[in-house]
C-alpha cells in the first residue's frame, strides 16, 4: 500500500495524500446491481437490433444511459441516436430494470461505510446511473450516510465517466483538492475517470472482469471485494498516516 501511495504522489507531483473524504461509485460498489443492468441492457439492445453482450456492459459500466445508447447506435447504425430514441430506449431499459428482483446491498459495503464514518471522513456518491429506483434506496439501505447534496449522478453532469467531470464535480462540491480524496470504484471506465481527475483510486473487483483490467486503467490498489476492503481499511489508513 505504501508503494502504491508513493507512486501516486510521484506521478501527480503531490507532496502527501491528506484524506478528508471518500467518493463511492454506486452500482457494483454499494449495490450488487450490475447483473440486473447487464441483463436489461442486453435485452433492450436485442429488441432494437443493437449488438451488446452482458460482458460488454461491465466493460462500459459508468457511462450515462445516453452515452451507452450512442455508443451502440454509432457502431450499429453509423449515427448518434436522436433525443427521442435516447428517451425511448432508456425508458425501456429502466422499466425492465425495475421489474428485476431488487438488487441487494453489496456485501461488505456497510462495513466500509462504517469505517469511513468512524474515521471522520466525508462520504459522497459519484455514479453514472440515473435510475431513481437505486438513488432513492441509498437512504433506505444506508441510513445516516448519504445526503442529496453529496450525490453526483448522470443527472448532474454533461460528460459521464470515463470523462473526469463527475469526480471533478465531486471535488468541487466537497471543496477539496485531488490529494484530499479517495475513490472506490469497480468499473474500468469509472477508474479511468477518477484517475483522470488525479484522485487516489481503489478498485473493488465485484464483477466478472480480470483484476488486471482495473489495474490497466490506472487503479492504484485492487481488492477482490468490498469485504476485503473493509478488512484492510485500517491497514490502508495506517499507510496513509505513515507518509
Amino acid at each position: 500500500m505504501k508503494q502504491a501511495i508513493n507512486t501516486y504522489l510521484q506521478k501527480n507531483g503531490f507532496e502527501a495524500l491528506r484524506l478528508k473524504a471518500v467518493f463511492f461509485d454506486m452500482d457494483g460498489v454499494l449495490f450488487d446491481s450490475m447483473p440486473n443492468h447487464a441483463k436489461t441492457w442486453a435485452v433492450v439492445a436485442r429488441e432494437y437490433g443493437l449488438d451488446l453482450s452482458p460482458e460488454e456492459v461491465y466493460m462500459n459500466e459508468g457511462r450515462t444511459g445516453e452515452s451507452t445508447i450512442n455508443m451502440l447506435t454509432q457502431r450499429q447504425w453509423g449515427r448518434a441516436a436522436t433525443a427521442r430514441e435516447v428517451e425511448e430506449l432508456y425508458a425501456r431499459k429502466c422499466a425492465l430494470f425495475n421489474q428485476c428482483e431488487e438488487a441487494p446491498p453489496m456485501p461488505g459495503a456497510a462495513e466500509v461505510l462504517r469505517c469511513v464514518k468512524q474515521a471522520g471522513l466525508g462520504i459522497y456518491v459519484v455514479t453514472g446511473s440515473g435510475q431513481l429506483s437505486l438513488l432513492n434506496r441509498l437512504q433506505t439501505n444506508y441510513p445516516g450516510y448519504f445526503s442529496p447534496d453529496r450525490l453526483i449522478s448522470s443527472r448532474d453532469v454533461r460528460h459521464g465517466k470515463p470523462h473526469p467531470e463527475p469526480y471533478l464535480m465531486a471535488l468541487d462540491r466537497a471543496g477539496l483538492q485531488p490529494w484530499e480524496a479517495l475513490v472506490v470504484e469497480n468499473a474500468p471506465l469509472g477508474v479511468r475517470s477518477a484517475v483522470a481527475a488525479r484522485i487516489f483510486t481503489v478498485a473493488v473487483n465485484t464483477g466478472p472482469l480480470q483484476p488486471q483490467t482495473l489495474t490497466d486503467e490506472g487503479a492504484h490498489l485492487v481488492f477482490p471485494s468490498m469485504k476485503a476492503l473493509a478488512e484492510q481499511w485500517e491497514q490502508l489508513l495506517a499507510a496513509l498516516e505513515a507518509q
